[in-house]
């Protein structure tokens, strides 16, 4: 019996009991109830969505990769505005991005980090998932871009996922 009630997900699933209950903005009976409902159903119905579990070897280094995050989208959001306000024409470039992260999740990570930050996005993913194609708004050298995305980003994934 309790083998069917196994949450594939738990953090998944504390995610969304939270999330139930701040959405139905108040605590009684019923809602707690939904929310371990759908904590228990949604996890089961999307359990085949998440194939491989990720491991984080060095966890606690998150914290320092999101507070740098947030610093470059900021940063990033000025240098920005400024280039539009300049009336100086950017140089858009595509950069083909070596990958050397190899877990699927470390590399979703990674493109929505360069995604997140204003002036780049993450166009594709090859198909052996070794090179990532990313557009950037202005830039003067592809290989200034791969240096800062490797020394940024990739490195601190690289320690956290290997």
């Amino acid at each position: 019996m309790f083998d069917r009630l196994n949450f594939p997900q738990p953090w998944l699933s504390v995610t969304l009991f939270v999330v139930w209950q701040f959405l139905s903005n108040d605590i009684s009976g019923a809602s707690v109830v939904m929310g371990l409902i759908l904590a228990w159903l949604i996890p089961q119905l999307t359990q085949g969505f998440w194939p491989e579990r990720p491991t984080l070897s060095r966890p606690w280094r998150m914290p320092g990769y999101l507070l740098r995050v947030l610093v470059d989208i900021v940063v990033a959001s000025i240098t920005v505005a400024r280039l539009i306000l300049s009336g100086r024409t950017p140089k858009p470039v595509f950069v083909s991005y070596p990958l050397e992260l190899e877990q699927p999740m470390a590399i979703t990570i990674l493109a929505s980090t360069i995604s997140l930050t204003p002036g780049t996005v993450s166009a594709d993913v090859s198909d052996d998932q070794r090179i990532l194609l990313i557009h950037t708004l202005d830039a003067s050298n592809e290989q200034d871009v791969i240096d800062a995305i490797k020394q940024r980003y990739e490195k601190p994934l690289l320690e956290m996922f290997q």
